[in-house]
């Protein structure tokens, strides 16, 4: 089993009214510096609802409140549809440990019909192929980032921190999961928190940082997810404000056809 899917692989217990419950719990192959990755949290969290016996339709839009540290070991996920319509579904889903919610979300599925489609953004161009661009050296780094096969065209992780301060924070690079994996929703979920904190790639410098929040909207549904396969996708990130001990980071994720699958925002703390 890959590592991602044992990470997800969450047990029902529990069933009271509408609201389901979920035990999981960490996984070493996607620990961080403190606590796990937040894009597992996220992609389990997700997981809930995707496996809850009511859901309606694929995930369109998914954010990810932290409230607290999530600690090495068991997670209790409960998810609820708050409400469901013709064609919509709203979710409540928290994630509980010991010391109470650690982490808690709101997700928007829906039925996807075919309409007049186009995208502005714009994917970037003149991109060497992933097979030109050298993987990132993981060594020495925590567990998490060795989970992704990272090819960094531009905006790399520092391979030292020189406090060289940098005029921006834009990073464009290919990447997947390693070992490789047929993308879907909850790997999407969790690729969108893969992007390094903006502030390491513009000051060169540590930070203590920590997502506060993490929103990722989905643009492509089961059947486009299932076209890219195990192939990398691109991701761009970049930061717009940083500001009285918080920053934001933006990133969008897009297919090797050029596609957006999905686009992320999140919020982080950082400790000056």
């Amino acid at each position: 089993m890959h590592p991602l899917d044992e990470a997800i692989d969450l047990r029902a217990s529990a069933r009271q009214d509408l609201s389901q419950e979920f035990t999981g719990a960490t996984h070493p192959a996607y620990a961080n510096m403190v606590g796990p990755f937040g894009g597992t949290t996220a992609a389990q969290l997700l997981q809930a609802a995707l496996l809850h016996p009511d859901r309606l339709g694929e995930p369109v839009a998914l954010t990810v409140n932290f409230a607290a540290p999530v600690a090495d070991g068991e997670i209790r996920f409960v998810a609820r549809p708050v409400r469901t319509n013709r064609s919509t579904q709203h979710w409540i889903i928290e994630a509980h440990q010991t010391v109470g919610v650690v982490a808690t979300a709101t997700a928007v599925f829906a039925v996807r019909r075919e309409t007049w489609s186009d995208v502005e953004a714009v994917m970037p161009s003149k991109v060497p192929e992933p097979d030109a661009v050298s993987r990132m050296p993981v060594k020495g780094m925590p567990a998490w980032p060795q989970r992704y096969d990272m090819r960094f065209v531009e905006g790399a992780f520092p391979s030292a921190f020189d406090e060289q301060e940098q005029t921006h924070s834009r990073s464009t690079l290919w990447v997947r999961d390693e070992p490789a994996r047929a993308l879907d929703f909850a790997s999407l979920a969790a690729l969108s928190d893969s992007f390094f904190p903006r502030i390491y790639i513009r000051r060169r410098r540590r930070a203590m940082i920590g997502t506060v929040s993490l929103t990722t909207y989905f643009h492509a549904d089961s059947a486009l997810l299932a076209q890219v396969g195990t192939r990398h996708v691109l991701g761009v990130a970049k930061a717009l404000n940083y500001r009285h001990g918080y920053f934001d980071q933006t990133g969008e994720l897009w297919s090797p056809e050029g596609q957006l699958l999905a686009s992320t925002h999140q919020l982080v703390y950082f400790k000056d």
